[in-house]
């Protein structure tokens, strides 16, 4: 069921990048640390795999997911060398899925750069996925914690088993709310969930390993939900970014579906056509747009992820005050606050 309570506009900080940047400042050696580890166990005598890892790890965005182990071990204790490994096994297993993702959607860009696959191929680009996902599994050996094994090789199943659920809707004429609930869950909440739970778990804090899988779940659903909207547009008048590569593949996210709940018999007609890549036209994407626009499909999705990040920012409510939770609380009004 759609939660659509009207919040406020993120404010302040959290309506900025320099969120993102401070939680950078305050985990700086310890990024440090798991940029060392991503360098050193990316390489291989197999020319391709280091040439082709390091192409993808090294353009890798802001390191979110490792971010969040390091700062919930800051928050509840000190982050050690399990940590450490901790962190760089979550950028790894991220980084392969962005790997066989780009495969799967037939992506030929990534973060603004030729994909991997459209420089080595994609047989290169599955197989050093795979090579990147067996090194994270090296890695959470080191942790010498089977908890935290378990809580990461559990979160790789749920990841892959998105990608499958996902797989099968594409082309779907309608998709269940819950059912994309469902996915987005999987594919993004399962890894947040993972990193930031495991994170306290590596520094002691396991009384408070719950709260942090509630918020990791719920700040991965607030970040994937915004993904989507942004695809089109966000909720802004003037379009700033590239937009339309999940309705090119025919994605049927959150603002489609609801649009669609929403509009005319013509209006259902046009996205039964425009998700049909056998039917779907060049001119198809500008009237997309308008419809989640008029429709306030836009400003229903976003009131969707604020209901996430609310429940994110509650979890961690029981943790004590201290410049690494203020963070995570604004990271997840940052998270919403991307789409305006």
């Amino acid at each position: 069921m759609l939660r659509l309570t009207l919040s406020p506009k993120p404010k302040g900080k959290a309506a900025s990048g320099s969120v993102v940047d401070r939680m950078q400042a305050l985990v700086a050696a310890d990024l440090a640390e798991v940029e060392k580890i991503l360098a050193d166990r990316a390489a291989s005598p197999v020319a391709v795999i280091p040439d082709l890892s390091g192409y993808i790890v090294s353009a890798g965005g802001k390191r979110l997911r490792p971010m969040l182990t390091l700062m919930a071990a800051h928050a509840v204790g000190k982050p050690n060398n399990a940590t450490h490994v901790l962190a760089a096994a979550v950028e790894f297993i991220h980084t392969a899925t962005l790997l066989h993702d780009d495969v799967v959607d037939e992506s030929d860009l990534r973060r603004g750069k030729p994909a991997a696959k459209a420089i080595w191929g994609n047989s290169a680009s599955i197989l050093v996925g795979d090579f990147l996902f067996a090194r994270a599994f090296n890695l959470l050996v080191e942790t010498r914690s089977l908890e935290i094994l378990d809580k990461l090789a559990t979160a790789s199943t749920t990841i892959a088993e998105g990608e499958v659920r996902q797989l099968a809707a594409m082309n779907a004429r309608d998709l269940p709310t819950e059912e994309y609930l469902a996915i987005v869950e999987a594919k993004t909440g399962a890894l947040f969930e993972a990193a930031a739970e495991s994170g306290a778990m590596s520094a002691g804090g396991d009384k408070f390993a719950h709260a942090f899988a509630t918020y990791g779940k719920n700040l991965g659903l607030a970040f994937q939900i915004i993904d989507d909207v942004l695809d089109y547009g966000g909720t802004t008048s003037v379009i700033g970014k590239s937009v339309g590569d999940d309705f090119r593949e025919c994605k049927i996210t959150l603002p489609v579906i609801i649009a669609k709940r929403r509009g005319s018999d013509e209006d259902r007609a046009f996205w039964d056509r425009a998700m049909n890549p056998d039917t779907q036209e060049d001119a198809d994407l500008a009237h997309a747009v308008h419809l989640i626009r008029a429709t306030g499909a836009a400003e229903a999705t976003v009131q969707e992820a604020e209901a996430y990040a609310g429940m994110a920012k509650g979890a961690l409510r029981q943790l004590p005050d201290s410049p690494y939770r203020d963070a995570l609380i604004d990271l997840a009004d940052f998270c919403v606050s991307r789409a305006y």
